[in-house]
């Protein structure tokens, strides 16, 4: 792993000289600790993971010091994700609108994201000629699975769904996936190549380097919906799936301006050796084990969200894909004590820590299309065009219905009635979108812009990066 930079050192150890030791006590798991490697790359051998020893409470600290140690881990898991300090500029663009469905617009957007790299995306939101409101809107996120992208069926019911209750929704482009891919391909799963990184670079990098590139890609995002003159910058949303629930628990940590983050599929944040530990793709596994270091992974992360403010964890009982059998409300009840401790007495983030909602039998899915979740949402981030009366009274439909009523692609395993297909979407009449309607680039433009656009030429460019700095390491060894 990279060494600390000196300003971050120094900022630590004036914390601890302070009077307060400010992350967990090893710095390193033992080799007692470390994760045995699953059997083959994506694996995961299920269980909790390992016990760690506790944060110090914060009792232990006054709130101006318990305020410094929660910022101090906030700085050192953006140091150890390559998250930069200060974002890059946005230059967001729009490139051409649709109408999706009556009373919603569809802009294509691009906008600027790390190592120079450009995010695809598309910007749902209300039709002021067909719809009116009062007031600013407030802003959605949505951050796919793995193998999902804008072209899913879940990015283009939830962008009409929610444009339709009166917010801005993005979708955008996973890294690898549609306009990011080489080839615009979805379901490529591009970013899951395992890469030799250059001699004398630890392999846990390029994991750190991809996830620090989600989280970057996840906050400009947010950016965009903060710069928009018609989103309310303090009513914005991320709603993470999968793959999408790990970047976006660990976003919810680092980035304040989220006010509420919802969670399906996913919030499984464990212990050394558990779900992430055991994985092997680089987005999750490597990234999560070089968190040990902070200390109890779970408490700091879900400590750090609850500052920032509320969330909401939806899961399926059965569902074996996030090893949720073994992270039922027991676990989740654990995880609330062991962050309560953290936040100490009488902290205003107390009221944040997360809520959570089990649906029996159900299986993988992305369960914020359903009533619960809009309720949810709504009493967090205020829709302009639907009450909680509206929202009651909405018909629902099951979206393999859905997806055969109106020829949606979608997978056959996922449209099974325990997995996504099962779903009690709420039932607005919305039609599917045809793909060439979701592509934000004219072809002659995606051509000229593709070394800023696929997986390839970020990894391109994150090798180079990882080179030079072994090389720096090595002419600086004392550095």
């Amino acid at each position: 792993m990279r060494k600390m930079p000196r300003p971050f050192l120094a900022f630590a150890s004036c914390l601890l000289l302070s009077g307060a030791s400010l992350f967990a006590q090893p710095l390193a798991p033992s080799a007692a600790t470390q994760p045995s490697r699953p059997p083959s790359a994506g694996a995961h051998l299920g269980g909790i993971g390992a016990a760690v020893p506790p944060e110090k409470p914060g009792t232990d600290f006054t709130a101006k010091q318990n305020t410094a140690r929660l910022n101090a881990w906030r700085a050192q898991i953006r140091h150890i994700l390559y998250v930069p300090d200060q974002l890059p500029a946005l230059d967001a663009k729009t490139w051409s609108t649709f109408s999706p469905t009556p009373g919603v617009l569809a802009d294509r957007v691009t906008y600027h994201t790390l190592d120079g790299m450009i995010v695809t995306a598309i910007a749902y939101h209300p039709d002021p000629k067909v719809v009116h409101w009062h007031g600013k809107l407030p802003g959605i996120l949505m951050v796919n699975g793995h193998g999902s992208d804008k072209f899913g069926w879940y990015a283009m019911y939830t962008g009409m769904e929610y444009a339709k209750a009166g917010a801005v929704v993005v979708t955008y482009d996973m890294i690898g996936e549609g306009e990011r891919n080489i080839d615009k391909k979805s379901r490529a799963s591009s970013h899951d190549k395992r890469v030799t990184p250059p001699a004398g670079v630890p392999a846990t990098d390029w994991g750190q380097r991809l996830a620090g590139l989600m989280q970057v890609d996840l906050m400009q995002g947010v950016t965009y919906l903060s710069q928009r003159p018609d989103v309310d910058p303090k009513r914005i949303a991320v709603l993470g799936y999968s793959m999408g629930s790990f970047v976006t628990g660990i976003a919810g940590a680092l980035d304040p301006r989220i006010h509420a983050v919802v969670l399906s599929g996913g919030g499984v944040f464990d212990g050394p050796g558990g779900y992430f530990d055991s994985g092997q793709l680089p987005c999750q596994g490597p990234p999560y084990r070089a968190l040990q270091v902070i200390g109890d992974r779970p408490a700091i992360l879900y400590a750090l969200n609850a500052q920032r403010g509320p969330m909401y964890i939806m899961n399926g009982t059965a569902d074996t894909t996030m090893d949720i059998p073994h992270h039922l409300q027991p676990w989740f009840d654990e995880i609330k004590a062991r962050t309560l401790a953290v936040l100490g007495p009488n902290n205003p983030a107390d009221k944040n820590l997360f809520t959570t909602v089990f649906y029996p039998g159900a299986a993988h899915r992305p369960s914020w299309e359903n009533r619960d979740a809009a309720l949810w949402l709504n009493d967090h981030i205020h829709f302009a065009l639907w009450t909680d009366a509206e929202i009651e009274k909405l018909p629902t439909i099951k979206v393999s219905d859905w997806v055969t009523k109106n020829g949606v692609t979608a997978g056959t395993s996922e449209m099974r009635p325990d997995h996504e297909g099962g779903i009690d979407a709420l039932d607005l009449n919305l039609p599917n979108i045809p793909r060439a309607d979701l592509m934000v680039l004219p072809d002659a433009d995606w051509q000229a812009m593709k070394d800023q656009l696929t997986y390839e030429a970020w990894a391109a460019k994150a090798s180079a990066a990882e080179a030079a700095m072994a090389a720096a390491a090595t002419a600086h060894p004392d550095n």
